[in-house]
């Protein structure tokens, strides 16, 4: 996969990539990355980190997918309600059993073509189908599931067994206060799958590590992010 391409730009590569890892990694607003690159004696306006997100975020998200391992074997859906430009919509989500974000996708309806339509992409992009499902009581799952003949396969759904999709909302509902509300269903889909990707790559549970182990997996993930953004260690 081609890296991004920094010619023509008047900062070094390092910059551009070290702007658009901090907003998407941490929950900041643009201008809060301007003030932290100005506390370093860069000065760059806000205005030109949108434009760095934009142009290589979406290449940066896609390498970073393409280096991540098989998902794991059990799949949680689950879906929570936002509100775009005065409108209430729906963001869908698939997750695996270790907390891996799998897809997200922004849809106007919470019915089965909703449903279906998020499976359908999941399977396209994951290239394999999952062992089980986990979802909730919503009987949109069990519809588009019947719909694409995949209701051999087991489907769970109880209170308080799909914690795994609902806790990864949580991030989400974050960067939405920070921003504001999403401004379109366009923009929501696009920064939400930069951030799954960031995500997937730093979400290190600390916890259940010892502290040597953590900063292996750190390291880990900070070359994985170099890497996909085609810059020198």
């Amino acid at each position: 996969m081609t890296p991004p391409d920094y010619a023509g730009y008047r900062f070094p590569s390092d910059v551009i990539q070290r702007a658009v890892w901090m907003y998407l990694r941490f929950t900041l607003s643009y201008r809060d990355v301007e003030d932290l690159l100005a506390e370093r004696g860069i000065e760059v306006s806000y205005e030109t980190i949108r434009r760095w997100v934009s142009a290589f975020g979406p290449m940066i998200a896609r390498r970073l997918r393409a280096q991540r391992p098989a998902p794991h074997w059990r799949w949680h859906l689950d879906e929570m309600f936002v509100r775009i430009g005065g409108e209430q919509m729906y963001l869908w989500r698939a997750v695996d059993a270790d907390g891996e974000v799998l897809d997200v996708l922004v849809q106007a309806r919470r019915d089965a073509a909703a449903a279906r339509k998020l499976m359908r992409k999941l399977l396209r992009k994951q290239g394999i189908a999952p062992i089980t499902w986990v979802t909730d009581k919503c009987p949109a799952y069990g519809a588009a599931l019947r719909d694409l003949q995949l209701d051999g396969i087991p489907h769970l759904w109880a209170k308080r067994l799909n914690n795994r999709a609902e806790s990864s909302h949580v991030p989400v509902r974050r960067r939405e206060r920070k921003l504001q509300r999403f401004k379109s269903a366009a923009s929501a889909q696009r920064f939400l799958s930069m951030h799954a990707a960031t995500y997937n790559t730093f979400n290190i549970c600390r916890h259940l590590t010892t502290a040597c182990t953590h900063r292996l997996f750190r390291a880990e993930a900070f070359a994985a992010w170099r890497d996909a953004a085609g810059v020198a260690a």
